[in-house]
């Protein structure tokens, strides 16, 4: 598995911490990723595979505090891992298994089957619906946008003064949005509009279409009275800035993130979380990082300036289409304390398999 460490392990010399403190240190921290609660020394001692006192083991978390790598968040409280103790968790001490047979299973057969039935689209939705139910966290994938050839285009009421306007691509995809029509416009206008781009733009692509839209344009002066027109021109004009190689963002399963609340702390950082993935053109900038890495990716809290306040992590990992070109990253976002070793191999292997049905040359989810 290709895993893009975020920062070297050497910084500030924490690789060289000794096996004992490393030991209390690990017990420290998946305590936290178990319970979210702070750790004692008294249960440390209890834990760890060595014969300490708890008065040895406050000496050495004493250690790990002034490393930066523990903090206590109350008066005489146990201690919990901060962010740079958890990305040296992550880097140096977390051992990555591999996907249980349960899991591998549930992800497989969902994928493939959605692969024989729905769209590229459809496939990443279930993807990321997955890992959001799997991981309990919030799935997300990006997406480079397609020019597809158009199969149908049409224009449906919704109410006075609004309508709908659908494009139908020949790989099925299925793309709309709401139109504000213009005073007294009959419905008799959305068919006509609706059968003057079909019969003028199917099969081609939406780059083919804006290309010729001054040919349409006089076309439509001459064809259509000045009502009609004005609603074939507004729903050319919507899709203008939807540009190939843009990316899309989907984001399944928010709700996921209020399943393990344990204290109104955990109930704002999820509020704020919330805010920050409303703002998806920053969180698709965000995960575009991992595909020029073209490795699996974690931020960690602050790591990333968009999830600072939240204090969130995310797992990402790039998949590829059929001439191997990174066209996407899949993951989860959700607190900090995800379960990173199962969470990493799982979104490892289900872009994997995402590439395997694309077509990527080497693509290998077994």
């Amino acid at each position: 598995m290709a895993l893009d460490p975020f920062l070297p392990l050497s910084t500030g010399g924490l690789a060289q911490i000794d096996q004992r403190s490393r030991e209390i240190f690990r017990q420290i921290v998946e305590s936290y990723l178990a319970t979210g609660e702070p750790v004692g020394s008294r249960n440390i001692a209890r834990l760890i595979p060595m014969t300490l006192s708890p008065a040895s083991v406050r000496n050495v978390m004493a250690d790990l505090e002034a490393a930066g790598l523990i903090y206590a968040p109350h008066t005489s409280a146990g201690r919990l891992p901060t962010e740079r103790g958890l990305r040296f968790f992550v880097d140096a001490l977390m051992e990555v298994g591999d996907v249980n047979e349960r899991d591998r299973a549930n992800i497989e057969s969902q994928v493939l089957a959605a692969a024989r039935t729905t769209t590229v689209e459809g496939v990443l939705q279930e993807a990321s619906g997955l890992l959001s139910g799997l991981a309990r966290g919030a799935g997300v994938v990006t997406a480079t946008k397609t020019d597809p050839r158009l199969k149908h285009v049409e224009f449906v009421p919704l109410e006075p003064g609004r309508a709908l306007v659908i494009l139908v691509s020949e790989d099925g995809q299925v793309e709309n949005r709401a139109l504000a029509l213009p005073p007294g416009l009959p419905v008799s206008a959305l068919t006509e509009a609706t059968n003057f781009l079909n019969a003028r733009i199917r099969g081609r692509t939406l780059s083919d279409a804006r290309q010729e839209m001054d040919s349409l344009l006089s076309e439509l002066n001459r064809d259509l009275d000045a009502l009609t027109a004005r609603v074939v021109e507004a729903g050319l004009a919507s899709w203008s800035g939807d540009e190939p190689g843009g990316r899309t963002l989907i984001v399944r399963g928010q709700a996921k993130l209020l399943e393990d609340l344990r204290a109104l702390e955990d109930l704002e950082r999820i509020r704020l979380l919330f805010d920050d993935l409303e703002t998806k053109r920053e969180v698709s900038e965000l995960l575009g990082r991992a595909e020029e890495a073209q490795a699996l990716r974690i931020f960690i809290g602050s790591e990333n300036r968009l999830f600072s306040l939240s204090g969130s992590s995310t797992i990402v990992a790039p998949y590829r289409d059929g001439q191997g070109r990174v066209v996407g990253v899949l993951g989860v976002i959700g607190p900090t304390r995800l379960n990173y070793g199962r969470i990493v191999p799982m979104v490892d292997f289900t872009a994997r398999l995402v590439s395997r049905v694309l077509g990527a040359p080497g693509a290998d989810a077994a």
